[in-house]
């Protein structure tokens, strides 16, 4: 039975890589054609000064993640009803218990995303900027409710795990936890994409190690919808390893961001999750920081926010700070994996 889950994982992480890498010249051919690119603000000097080269890069990259992961869970759910054969439902890995509200998390924020990314490119009301901040923050705290009430009311679920400690009811508090927790890490993610390759390659990690702590517990289905993502992300990094033919957006950011943290509640890893996305929390950290830095003391913390910004203005070279960032995600997420492990086993 493991055997047949290994190779199903596996399989699926292959499929949507193919998939993904076979669409995406089209994509791209979509997005050049329609000059649908990223434009550098000027009202960023530092950050212009170092990725005016990027303007007219388009920012819809994050698409094919999530159409490719969307297409096949739609295809393989209903392929075996088409043909009347069971065997086909090998591959299907939507269910009701496991992946069918991180799907509608993800396509949901996707869609709210690529709306501010095509916003911000094509422009609104004589200004090409995307949709407010606080805006943004209300229809993912939306999306982050609802995925919320669905956890409390649906799955009569209440409860969030402590390594090394036990179960821990929260009662009505865990929606609001709930809430913190998921639009944290969707903006954490989207502060993380800043350089070609970057956020690819930390989430992959990242997706790599709740699909292994989704395997381990059982969560076969969860565990193949976490490949699914990995495969995808490996074919969207293809193309965004310096020189970006695309970037990921807020479109690929923040669905991605909002499926990662649905994930961690499902598999009662929230507290493991600030270690596997260890980049994601420095990344948004040093956010915090120089804002607040910048308003209580009149100066700033960094040379330049997010982090790898700083590094970029110290004079490192793009490829340096994004290798050595997937080294630390990839440690970090190693590191998340074993304390699950060590905390199933004490």
């Amino acid at each position: 039975m493991i055997t047949v889950e290994v190779i199903k994982i596996f399989l699926l992480a292959t499929i949507a890589f193919l998939i993904a890498l076979s669409g995406t010249p089209l994509l791209t051919y979509f997005l050049y054609h329609y000059k649908l690119g990223k434009q550098i603000r000027q009202s960023a000097p530092i950050y212009f000064a170092l990725h005016k080269h990027k303007s007219g890069v388009p920012s819809m990259g994050g698409i094919m993640i999530w159409s490719v992961t969307l297409l096949l869970a739609i295809l393989f759910a209903i392929l075996p009803r088409i043909f009347e054969d069971t065997s086909l439902d090998f591959l299907n890995f939507l269910s009701r218990s496991e992946t069918l509200l991180p799907l509608g998390a993800l396509v949901a924020a996707a869609l709210i995303g690529l709306l501010d990314d095509f916003l911000s490119v094509i422009g609104f009301g004589g200004k090409k900027e995307g949709i407010r901040f606080r805006y943004k923050f209300i229809l993912y705290t939306l999306i982050a409710l609802w995925g919320a009430l669905w956890f409390y009311f649906k799955l009569d679920w209440d409860i969030i795990h402590i390594p090394f400690d036990g179960d821990i009811s929260l009662g009505l508090w865990f929606i609001p936890f709930f809430i913190l927790v998921i639009v944290a890490t969707s903006f954490a993610v989207n502060e993380t994409d800043g350089l070609d390759g970057l956020a690819g390659g930390v989430l992959l990690t990242n997706f790599a190690a709740f699909g292994a702590i989704a395997f381990v517990s059982g969560k076969y289905e969860l565990a193949s919808f976490c490949a699914v993502i990995a495969g995808a992300l490996l074919a969207f990094l293809w193309f965004n390893i310096p020189p970006a033919r695309f970037f990921m957006g807020d479109t690929g950011s923040m669905a991605l961001g909002t499926l990662l943290g649905v994930i961690a509640f499902y598999l009662k890893s929230v507290f493991v999750l600030p270690v596997i996305g260890m980049i994601l929390v420095l990344e948004a950290l040093s956010v915090i920081l120089q804002l607040a830095s910048r308003k209580f003391r009149g100066k700033k913390l960094f040379l330049s926010s997010p982090l790898h910004h700083h590094f970029e203005v110290k004079g490192w070279q793009e490829p340096k700070i994004v290798m050595r960032f997937w080294l630390i995600s990839l440690v970090c997420s190693m590191l998340g994996l074993i304390l699950v492990l060590l905390d199933r086993t004490i």
